[in-house]
This record gives C-alpha cells, structure tokens and sequence, in this order.
C-alpha cells in the first residue's frame, strides 16, 4: 500500500499543472521575497541566512521577506521569534506563494511552492561549491541522463516540476562560474559570495538557532569549555560505499583515540546517509551525532579540526581558516562507481589525507599540533573559490538580486 501510495502522489503531480499555468496570471510584488530550503523542510543553508539578512534590514530595503515550509515546528518557531513564515498550502501560504515576486531556495523551486510558481523570478542558492559532479555534469545521475525510453517515462514528472530550470543560479567566483553554467545548462550565473559564511564571517548578522541547535551547542560547548577538549567535525559525503566506515575503524580503537587525546567527534551526516542509525547507537561522552536536519554552519566556529572525504563543506571551511584531514578510505572505488570530479583530487585538497584509521589518527594528532599544515594551499584555494572572500555576502547578494529584479541583468 506504502508503494501504491508513493506512486499515486508521484503521478498525481500532473493533475496540478493547471494550478501552475493560472499562477502565471497572478499580479506579483516585487517587495515580497519568498525563501525556502530542502524540499520545504529544513531551515537551513543559504536561503537561511539571507532571510534572516534580508528580514533583520527590511526596512532599509524596502522588501518583505516570507519563509515558506511544509515543516509547522520551523513556521512556528520563526513567528516566536518576531519573523514571518506560513505553512505550504496554509491560505496565507498560498497567498503569498502567488504574489512574491522572488523566489530564492536552495535545491528546487518546491523548497518553496513550485505549483504556484508561474510568474515569479527563481534564484537558486544551490548548497555547494561542487568538487565532485553534479546535476547535468553527472553522467551517474539517470534523472538527467536517462539510460533508455524507461528511464525517460517515469522521470516524466520530476523533469516537469523539480528540474524545471530556474532563471538564475548563484555562484562564489568567475572561477567557478563555467562549472555552474554547465551543470545547470545556463548561462544566468551571479557570482556572489555565500550567504551561509555570514555565519562565520560577518558582523552584519543576527544568527539564530532553533531548540534543537542549542542543545547541541550547549552540549559542545560544556564538553570543549577552557579548552579541555577539542571538537573534531566529521562531516562526510552520501554515498553507498560510506557503509565501509566501520570497516575501516574500529569502536573500541575510535573511544579510546578520542578520551586518550581529549577530543570530541562531532558527526554531522548527510539526510539521506544509511549510517544514522549506528552512528546514533554508539553516542557517547566522546561522541556527538547532530541531528540531519540542524544547519552545519552552526557549529564551525566551535571545531577546531575538519574531517571529511569529497563534501563540498570543506569549501567553505577554508574560509574559518582552520585545518581539514580528508579521510578517503572508498577513493578508487568513489571514482569508479559514484562520481567523477571537476579537479584533480590531490591538488584540491589542501590537507593530510588518510586511508586507514591508523594514518586518519596520525593524520589528526599532527594536523592539530601543526595547524599551519597546509594554510599557504588553503589560503590560495580560498582566494580561487571564492571571489568575496571575507566579504559580507549577503549584503553583496541582495544588491544583486535588486539588479535583477530592476532589469539590469538579463531579461527573462
């Protein structure tokens, strides 16, 4: 019944494309600005920080901000906190789903509403600067590169509403600039910084975490107080070869490495990632999991080392300044079968790197004594990465986004 269930919602899509051609009837304000993230569920991601920009100097700009989510917790939680939010399909949702003139999300216009979308300028903050390939660069991906007239019938839906082309996308660098182009097949490419470093960066921000993030933090902030512990930030990419992990490292071995030399992992997966569940079953003193749906940016200021493999996170951590250990212990195979890359792997990635617990554990213990490692590499990728550097982002990007909604960039 589950599967019957899916189907039905999947194909049932089609019976809202009317919905979609009247929206283009709707007279929309330009002053109203809709966010949203993750399919409507998270807050999260450069559509966070830009609202939270754009709501905090809204009145010097002229414009009202609105997030939408599918999610009541997050809906509610940003009304308490003196922003304004409503619920998809909420009549005020829907309301204004049909006025705003801008669109901003981080994945795909249905982060916000794409049925009632027709009219609207859609900018698509994306989540990444991408090391490995993505949308159409990806020849894995079947979505966008169908394998036989199968592939291209059940796509049929997806293709209409999630990859229907956005009018902009936002990227942090002419260097990057290209890459962007194709992968979204478009040459309407800003070239900003990230909203999302404001968290980092910026003294122009106001932050603000949900419940759930301030528990975490308070959680890691009792355990690394005075610099008793130091705070390891394991943040890996999804892929179906991330269940040899632990494999690869050991329970015990992992428990006493960690209270040995007084650190503390903090493992932040991807949504989707099938180790959640064992990673969740082994918490302890020494190890934190945060939840899939808390915003990463959130914790960087509080690690002090970065471990990861071929996430696109590293990117911007460059910009705190702090080292990186790249633990690819599913390289070869990663290549092989899940991915390839824009850039040669060794040359982008300005850190030790690790295979085997053993040299992740020496590769750790010698990055924090020396956390000069490599900063002249990760100093010049973040110079090529990202073109604002240290820049108020968000500021920049709603210049930007004024530009485009006065016409003086291209034309829709």
């Amino acid at each position: 019944m589950g599967k019957f269930s899916e189907w039905l919602k999947y194909w049932g899509q089609l019976l809202l494309l009317p919905l979609y051609w009247l929206s283009f009837l709707a007279p929309r304000d330009r002053r109203i600005w809709l966010f949203g993230s993750t399919f409507g569920r998270r807050f999260a991601d450069n559509p966070r920080y830009l609202y939270l920009y754009a709501s905090q100097h809204r009145m010097e700009l002229g414009i009202r901000p609105v997030w939408i989510s599918r999610n009541k917790g997050i809906v509610d939680f940003l009304n308490e906190n003196g922003y304004e939010a409503y619920r998809y399909h909420s009549l005020a949702g829907i309301w204004y789903a049909l006025r705003g003139k801008l669109y901003l999300f981080d994945n795909y216009s249905k982060d916000i509403n794409f049925w009632q979308s027709g009219g609207a300028v859609k900018v698509n903050l994306w989540h990444g600067i991408p090391l490995k390939k993505i949308q159409a660069d990806n020849i894995f991906d079947r979505y966008r590169h169908p394998q036989n007239l199968w592939d291209r019938w059940r796509n049929f839906p997806r293709n209409l509403s999630d990859e229907k082309p956005h009018h902009y996308i936002l990227s942090t660098s002419e260097f990057m600039k290209p890459i962007f182009s194709s992968a979204f097949r478009t040459k309407r490419v800003l070239v900003c910084g990230y909203p999302r470093n404001d968290s980092i960066l910026s003294e122009n921000l106001q932050l603000l975490y949900t419940d759930l993030e301030r528990r975490l933090l308070l959680r890691i902030q009792e355990k690394t107080k005075e610099g008793s512990f130091k705070m390891l930030y394991y943040m890996p990419t999804f892929r179906d070869s991330e269940i040899k992990f632990f494999e690869v490292v050991a329970l015990a071995e992992m428990n006493d490495f960690l209270q040995k030399n007084q650190l503390l992992l903090c493992v932040k997966l991807h949504p989707k990632s099938k180790l959640r569940q064992k990673f969740k079953e082994i918490e302890s003193e020494n190890i934190i999991l945060i939840d899939a749906d808390t915003d990463p940016y959130v914790f960087i200021p509080y690690s002090s080392l970065l471990i990861t493999d071929y996430s696109s996170i590293y990117f911007d951590y460059l910009l705190s300044g702090k080292p990186i250990v790249f633990f690819d212990y599913d390289l070869e195979e990663y290549l092989r079968d899940a991915r390839e890359m824009y850039f040669d792997y060794e040359t982008y990635t300005p850190g030790r790197k690790a295979a085997s617990f053993e040299e992740l554990q020496e590769a750790v213990l010698d990055t924090l004594t020396d956390e000069n490692l490599y900063k002249q590499e990760r100093d010049k990728l973040a110079s090529q990465m990202f073109r604002d550097g240290r820049k108020d982002a968000s500021g920049a990007l709603v210049q930007e986004l004024m530009k485009v909604l006065d016409g003086q960039k291209w034309t829709l």
